[in-house]
């Protein structure tokens, strides 16, 4: 049953993060959208002029993509707390996702420096942006299966 909670709160997570995302696009005008950035760099749709790929397979390939990468990391979380590495609290969630943001970082680096067509972006504040939004995923993630499980502690630890 743990593990249906974690799949729950990998996307409760995903969504989160995902939002946020697009909402800091929408308000700084950047391109921060995750879904169509990956999907464009996973199909190889970038435009000439380096903009991202508006076709719907492109969001389609993008989302279920990010959300399974969600999916993969809520996993990773639960794999750690059930070996006793932290719990599902507010403080623990932070901290994997802060961990987690910084992975995510150097994997989006590496695909950018490796891909044959990255799109035209800030990658310095694209990059940076991530770490936060990792840190939103991990915090919902966490308070999610905690909401899920409801173990004998606070939260809010």
């Amino acid at each position: 049953m743990k593990f249906l909670d974690a799949v729950v709160a990998g996307i409760a997570g995903t969504i989160a993060m995902t939002a946020f995302l697009y909402l800091l696009s929408f308000v700084t005008h950047r391109v921060m959208k995750v879904v169509r950035i990956l999907g464009t760099m996973l199909l190889n749709r970038t435009h000439p002029d380096g903009s991202l790929s508006e076709l719907t397979g492109t969001k389609v390939a993008g989302t279920l993509a990010h959300y399974a990468a969600g999916i993969f990391f809520a996993i990773i979380y639960l794999a750690l707390w059930n070996s006793g590495v932290g719990l599902p609290t507010a403080s623990w969630g932070l901290l994997f996702g802060l961990a987690h943001g910084l992975v995510a970082m150097v994997i989006w680096y590496f695909f950018f420096m490796v891909h044959p067509r990255p799109p035209i972006i800030r990658l310095r504040t694209y990059l940076t942006t991530l770490i936060f939004a990792h840190i939103i995923y991990g915090f919902v993630m966490s308070y999610t299966f905690y909401l899920l499980t409801q173990p004998d502690y606070s939260f809010w630890q």
